[in-house]
């Protein structure tokens, strides 16, 4: 059962406003998985709270490389994955993802569904849904 419940409607001009609170909202929690449609503003989010923790490389969508690694001055690295071309959770495996999980560096997952039953308990799930051409929805949960 999650422990916090959250639901919010934000304009693209507000993530990183919105990703602040969800940085305060997660507190210790590591692994975010986050769901929604094509185009929802997984990888805009995902950006924002990078750009947050401080990484300052180029980013982009890891949809072929699986993972991308952003180093931080203060919080190591962060992990940002998209699992949406896996076919299987033996995939996942074979590129380390338990040991990405395990390692309680910051995990950002986009299409966590293809690695259901790789997903550690304690996670923080975002679910977006896209409203018009400027505004989003959001609905998370913690759970431990």
């Amino acid at each position: 059962m999650p422990d916090v419940v959250g639901k919010e409607v934000f304009e693209l001009s507000e993530v990183p406003s919105v990703a602040a609170r969800l940085l305060h909202v997660a507190g210790d929690c590591r692994v975010w998985l986050f769901e929604g449609d094509l185009g929802a503003g997984k990888t805009t989010v995902i950006k924002s709270l990078c750009h947050l923790l401080g990484v300052t490389a180029t980013m982009g969508s890891p949809t072929f490389s699986i993972v991308n690694e952003y180093p931080t001055p203060h919080h190591g690295p962060v992990y940002h994955f998209d699992f949406y071309r896996l076919k299987n959770e033996t995939e996942a495996l074979d590129i380390g993802v338990d040991e990405y999980l395990d390692s309680g560096h910051y995990c950002f997952i986009e299409w966590p569904d293809r690695i259901e039953n790789l997903i550690p308990k304690q996670h923080f799930k975002i679910s977006l849904t896209h409203r018009s051409d400027t505004s989003r929805s959001l609905e998370y949960q913690i759970h431990d």
